[in-house]
């Protein structure tokens, strides 16, 4: 008897999906949507824990580590997350090869470039550059 006729029925199929890697593709997905959830629910509830939203404060709480750090990963995630998106959408629907990866290429060039942005504003925050 060989090894695959004593598996389980789930380890027959196992990776044996029509691109043979989805299933971390999906996982990665759902981590970082669970991690999206609840820095989203971090933001809502320290914005709502602020005595004011004027800049002052803001810029003060910007520049705590308990501020800065979760922002950064939200800022981080929210831009692979959206890039992750965004590449499905038009793989599913610009059909021309030439134009899909024209377009993937745009978009992680956007990605990074928003990204990249946002983290720089941050940091000029965070590390104490007056506004």
């Amino acid at each position: 008897m060989s090894i695959g006729d004593s598996s389980t029925p789930l380890g027959k199929v196992r990776g044996l999906g029509a691109a043979r890697s989805g299933g971390g593709h999906w996982m990665n997905e759902q981590i970082g949507s669970i991690a999206m959830v609840l820095l989203s629910v971090w933001l809502l509830a320290s914005l709502l824990w602020l005595p004011s939203l004027d800049l002052r404060t803001l810029t003060e709480w910007l520049r705590s580590p308990l501020g800065a750090v979760p922002m950064a990963l939200f800022v981080i995630l929210s831009f692979i997350h959206g890039l992750g998106g965004l590449k499905v959408v038009v793989d599913d629907y610009v059909h021309d090869e030439g134009n899909r990866v024209a377009c993937n290429i745009v978009l992680l060039f956007a990605a990074v470039g928003g990204a990249s942005f946002a983290l720089f504003a941050l940091a000029k925050i965070a590390f104490g550059a007056d506004a």
